[in-house]
């Protein structure tokens, strides 16, 4: 009998087998979406093990209460998307650091995914100018331009009609784009004065 990795079947269809307390569709769309909303959360939060704690969660919501998906409103990868950004978003409203012991850890001088990305110029800009958006403005983007999600499966994520999306990404754009000319200009009258 084959197993369900070898069988093509929706999202959809796997969900409806997980309100019937199917583990194996609960563990195909695991393993078949598991790293793209790691990376997702990971983009919310900069914590790799956080992401994967929340994504996690939203696993085990999903498990719990697969029932609350309705395949005829939206496709699957939307309303976990949106599943997974709502728990991102919560945990960042509760979020406090608590210092570690001194000592508690050895250092690790690898560099950091951040600093690879910083090493490119371009990223590093256009993550200094993401960072400076407001919530919903950085959930646009990132639904849009880092996932690659449609207008309308962004907007569905996020709540919101398609023209209130649109919107939101416009004003998003506009933010962004005066955040990198003002860092331009800052960078041409210190070439000036040098």
């Amino acid at each position: 009998m084959p197993q369900l990795d070898d069988i093509d079947i929706d999202d959809e269809t796997l969900v409806g087998r997980v309100c019937c307390g199917d583990r194996e569709a609960f563990r195909v769309l695991v393993r078949r979406h598991g790293a793209r909303y790691r990376a997702l959360a990971y983009r919310f939060v900069g914590d790799m093990a956080l992401a994967e704690d929340l994504v996690q969660e939203a696993f085990v919501k999903l498990w719990t209460h697969a029932n609350r998906f309705d395949g005829a409103k939206a496709k699957f990868t939307t309303w976990f998307h949106r599943v997974v950004v709502n728990r991102c978003l919560d945990e960042k409203r509760k979020r406090r650091i608590d210092p570690l012991p001194e000592g508690y850890d050895a250092v690790d001088n690898r560099a950091s995914v951040e600093d690879l990305l910083g090493q490119d110029s371009a990223n590093q800009k256009l993550l200094r100018a993401v960072s400076g958006l407001s919530d919903r403005q950085k959930t646009a983007v990132t639904l849009s331009y880092f996932d690659g999600l449609s207008n309308i499966e962004a907007a569905r994520v996020m709540d919101l009609n398609i023209k209130a999306y649109e919107s939101l990404l416009v004003r998003s754009r506009a933010k962004m784009r005066q955040a990198l000319i003002a860092e331009k200009e800052e960078l041409m009258s210190a070439m000036g004065t040098a």
